[in-house]
């Protein structure tokens, strides 16, 4: 009986580390000051398919936060490719906070979940080692029921950085919301923008 108090107790403890990882949880990023620059970084979800450029979320989280955002998202792309092009992008742009929002175009064409979770992984690493901080997107697999991996949650708890899985999946699941099957619509992008905003400020130090 003591046994089975154990396996239960771990399991809630993993299910709360899932959830805080969900709404911005223990990992923390330094005040970002107005004017901070902040790098999006991903495919056509940070691009803004679906809807016009200003109502992209990179752009609707500018205004949401007086911070320089800049949209380095590239339709199509898989992650091995984000992982060799992002090295250049922080050069460009020396952000202090990267918003990685990877993987998806990996998942649509069924990639090894493990190659897609160490090139995103990679991704993190690589911008703390510029020196920014970083927030964690996780994007749904597709399916009846849409949820993230759970190798976005792993990768935030081993990288310690604030990470939302939740937000996608409850916006690509609602047609009000989406442009088509895979993308957001403007509404859908600003839904995203005031979570990511709201992720932000809870995260700060």
């Amino acid at each position: 009986m003591k046994d089975w108090r154990n396996v239960v107790m771990g399991l809630l403890a993993c299910a709360l580390g899932v959830s805080l990882c969900g709404c911005g949880g223990r990992p923390k990023i330094k005040t970002l000051e107005p004017g901070a620059v902040i790098v999006a970084f991903g495919d056509s979800l940070t691009e803004g398919s679906g809807a016009g450029e200003e109502e992209s979320y990179p752009a609707v989280l500018a205004s949401l936060t007086g911070c320089k955002v800049i949209n380095a998202g590239v339709p199509g792309e898989l992650s091995d490719e984000g992982r060799q092009r992002l090295p250049a992008v922080l050069r460009a742009h020396r952000p202090g906070l990267v918003i990685l929002c990877h993987g998806g175009n990996d998942l649509l064409q069924r990639v090894d979940e493990a190659a897609v979770a160490a090139h995103v992984q990679a991704m993190v690493e690589a911008a703390q080692a510029a020196g920014a901080d970083v927030i964690l997107l996780g994007v749904p697999k597709p399916g009846l029921f849409l949820n993230a991996p759970a190798f976005y949650a792993e990768i935030a708890r081993r990288c310690d950085v604030p990470c939302d899985v939740k937000i996608l999946p409850e916006i690509l699941a609602k047609g009000s919301l989406k442009s088509d099957a895979i993308h957001p619509n403007a509404a859908g992008y600003r839904k995203l923008a005031q979570r990511v905003a709201e992720l932000i400020r809870k995260s700060q130090s």
